[in-house]
């Protein structure tokens, strides 16, 4: 079968290689020039830069990575051909033969599959943690123990292009405005994460916030609420978590985990990077990492875990199409915000509605500094931007990582 993936980052790469162990002919195209793409030399027949439908000619299948939307050049030429277009997650469960967690949701979803891999460690049961966490489920093929679970996170990116996808246990964190940018309204972005349940049958779970609407597919309803009894109180701070911890403590109970081993990897489970993260303390002042915060939801939740603080917020970066009106009424006027990025003016016009106080600092290094130099003791400084990291960085990671780099360089 000549194949064609579409996207060469780290989701594409791997399926590329997925696909080349398999012996398929396959074809990789990135819009990058760029492009590091030595990796895959020998594995595919490569193409960067502008798209030629001539391209397609001969394909019988299009992979595509997350980042790829649904209207890119390559897509829609292959649709218009009748050329099937699936998910780089729908190939690596058509080729997995283990049984598959699999997490979505607008937050908390990768501290819940993180912590459900703490589980399943605690418990002694072979796992895999994959997915949008920042391994691709197609690097597994071919090199996960056939008895292994595998727990993955599962973006709405992701879930575009699932067809047979089958979670054994599938979980829904919660459901909150988020990538209205891509997905053009609620009502898409809803159905896409909602892929996850459709193909579940009656031996399956469907684990979903208490009160939440019917789930497509054929699950057994599972349901739980931050104020669940808990086999143990978690490590992690903060009421989110805490929702956290009893949606992985009923996926662990779905998947057969007793109650012994979701309590030991609750009590010990230290969160993830780039999430509420303490990455420093000086004089006083806290320095927090919440760059994963990509969304104003995700901003919320950090900034109800610092009630008693006076915050020194950053945000900004590209957004989603959300109002950032919830996010200027969650700031008091002891609060000060500094604004990054290209979504700055729209969260400015927010803040001044609220009169919540605000500076635009441009870029993330004088957004520290500033942020730094007015902070006294007990304040937090907290980045959590409220917005995606592609206009300045290449990833929220990254967008993390320099804050910490900022951060460590900063006067004593």
């Amino acid at each position: 079968m000549t194949v064609l993936v579409v996207g060469l980052a780290r989701s594409g790469a791997a399926a590329v290689r997925a696909l080349a162990a398999r012996g398929e002919d396959v074809r990789g195209y990135d819009r990058d020039e760029q492009l590091e793409a030595a990796g895959l030399v020998g594995l595919a027949e490569l193409r960067l830069g502008a798209w030629d439908d001539a391209w397609l000619d001969g394909v019988e299948l299009v992979v595509k990575s997350p980042g790829v939307p649904e209207q890119a050049a390559p897509v829609a030429a292959a649709r218009a051909r009748g050329v099937p277009v699936i998910a780089e997650v729908e190939l690596a469960a058509r080729l997995l033969p283990n049984p598959i967690l699999g997490v979505t949701g607008t937050n908390g979803k990768t501290t819940t599959t993180a912590l459900l891999g703490a589980v399943f460690e605690a418990a002694g049961r072979p796992v895999e943690v994959a997915g949008n966490i920042g391994r691709p489920l197609s690097s597994l093929v071919g090199s996960a123990p056939r008895d292994a679970w595998v727990v993955c996170e599962l973006s709405s990116f992701q879930l575009e292009g699932v067809e047979t996808l089958r979670p054994r246990v599938a979980v829904l964190t919660n459901l909150e405005p988020d990538h209205l940018d891509r997905h053009g309204g609620l009502a898409a972005y809803r159905e896409a994460k909602l892929r996850l349940f459709a193909r579940q049958q009656a031996e399956d779970a469907a684990v979903v916030p208490r009160g939440f609407p019917a789930v497509p597919g054929a699950g057994r309803r599972v349901e739980f609420a931050g104020d669940d009894p808990l086999p143990a109180e978690p490590r992690l701070p903060g009421a989110h978590n805490r929702e956290n911890a009893a949606a992985a403590t009923a996926a662990a109970r779905a998947a057969g985990i007793a109650a012994a081993a979701v309590a030991a990897a609750l009590t010990t489970f230290a969160g993830v990077e780039h999430r509420i993260e303490q990455v420093a303390e000086r004089g006083g002042v806290r320095f927090v990492n919440d760059s994963k915060a990509t969304n104003v939801a995700a901003a919320l939740r950090a900034l109800a875990s610092f009630p008693a603080a006076r915050r020194h917020v950053i945000l900004g970066g590209r957004g989603k199409g959300e109002s950032y009106a919830p996010l200027a009424a969650a700031l008091g006027p002891g609060d000060r915000a500094y604004l990054v990025g290209e979504a700055a003016d729209e969260i400015a016009e927010a803040l001044a509605a609220a009169r919540v106080p605000f500076a635009h600092a441009g870029e993330l290094e004088a957004a520290v500094r500033a942020a730094a130099a007015a902070a006294g003791r007990g304040d937090v400084v907290l980045l959590s931007p409220a917005c995606a990291s592609f206009d300045q960085f290449a990833s929220f990671e990254h967008r993390g990582e320099e804050f910490r780099r900022l951060v460590a360089k900063l006067a004593p």
